[in-house]
């Protein structure tokens, strides 16, 4: 294959402004894409897919190379033609003797914090979070069958087929442009991960509840739970990002879902302004998103350990004040995308310790090694109206 100068530079850009200004490398795969608008669909391809891939390996390739980490140009070529022969051309051979945190290509802290909360199942949590991203979609039900989205796809040429990790889950071959396509524009389907599509059945959603959605975001889950209520009950999302709330609103008027509002959170009050209200709470809180790593390829490298500490501190204080909206006899379901128990079962342990009204019915992890899934931890518990 021929290396065009052009291409190779703009998967150098896009390294130089993820690790030299932070910018996450989504965001610079457009800006320099936008850029570049003469670039053809097999260009872009190009740069998106070398980018990625040469984020996701950083810190391997560097050890490859024998060298520290540098950001300047010269360095970089060195780096992306050494990424080639290793990737594309299989002239290089990585040595059999790497430690884990190198060959998987995870920083030092994280693959220490790791390996020592996770031990033995570490090796291969490390490996599958390296595979790269399948594009998946959780039919609408409200709309259509699965079947039928996949009629519909095929006459709008494109390749999907049924995925076995939920009912409603299909994958893509590839990776294409959805938006503009009849099918998307008319809710047929959204994009959400298979193991994502998981966790909202944990709450059992029914026609008729109301259910607080507490860390909603753009209310993908929201979405899934009006499909599995008919569209019959009430759905309040809450976030303290007005932002995603909007885009939830835009979402559910696409899906055709009339179930779903939106309130945004200022004080924890505005949690708790209706008292104990909800039939059911989904608390999908904010977390290091180290499940979702092969999706979110530099989380490697953007987070550090004092984000996760202050991520810690917000888990527990959501655990501790949002419960209250929930009546007696309520589910509540904690939900992260993150591997680390820190995270997850130690959270959840310590919340049951410190209010007893709550007894834990199940804690699930659901793996990445499954080809169609990040990784997700999921806990369900119900309120009792005595100790």
């Amino acid at each position: 294959m021929k290396l065009y100068p052009n291409l190779v530079a703009g998967v150098l850009e896009v390294l130089e402004w993820s690790f030299g200004k932070g910018w996450y490398a989504d965001r610079v795969v457009d800006k320099v894409l936008r850029a570049n608008k003469k670039w053809g669909a097999r260009d872009r391809a190009f740069v998106a897919q070398h980018s990625y891939e040469m984020v996701r390996w950083w810190r391997l390739l560097w050890a490859l190379l024998g060298e520290e980490p540098s950001l300047k140009r010269k360095k970089l070529k060195e780096l992306f033609e050494l990424y080639w022969a290793w990737q594309m051309e299989g002239t290089l051979i990585l040595p059999e003797d790497l430690p884990l945190g190198v060959r998987e290509s995870y920083p030092a802290w994280l693959d220490a914090r790791a390996d020592a909360a996770l031990g033995a199942q570490w090796p291969a949590l490390a490996h599958a979070l390296n595979q790269p991203a399948q594009v998946i979609l959780r039919v609408n039900t409200l709309r259509a069958t699965r079947e039928r989205v996949l009629e519909r796809l095929a006459a709008e040429g494109i390749e999907a087929e049924a995925s076995d990790v939920r009912p409603e889950a299909i994958v893509l071959s590839k990776r294409p442009r959805l938006q503009h396509l009849p099918s998307f524009q008319e809710g047929w389907y959204e994009v959400q991960d298979g193991g994502s599509q998981c966790i909202a059945p944990y709450l059992d959603p029914q026609p008729g509840d109301r259910i607080l959605d507490g860390c909603s975001g753009a209310g993908g889950k929201a979405l899934h739970m009006a499909a599995l209520m008919q569209n019959r009950g009430e759905i309040l999302c809450m976030d303290i990002e007005a932002y995603k709330l909007g885009e939830a609103v835009k979402r559910a008027q696409r899906a055709g879902v009339s179930i779903l509002t939106t309130k945004h959170i200022v004080h924890t009050a505005d949690v708790l302004e209706r008292g104990a209200w909800a039939d059911k709470m989904i608390l999908d809180v904010p977390c290091s998103g180290t499940g979702v790593i092969r999706r979110d390829v530099d989380t490697k490298w953007k987070l550090l350990p004092e984000h996760l500490e202050r991520t810690l501190e917000v888990q527990a204080r959501i655990l501790q004040r949002y419960p209250g909206a929930l009546r007696v006899g309520g589910r509540l379901v904690y939900a992260t995308c993150s591997i680390l128990p820190e995270e997850n079962e130690a959270q959840v342990e310590a919340f049951v310790k410190a209010q007893p009204q709550f007894s834990l019915e199940e804690m699930v992890r659901i793996s990445p090694a499954q080809a169609h899934s990040d990784g997700y931890f999921v806990a369900v518990l119900t309120k009792n109206d005595h100790v």
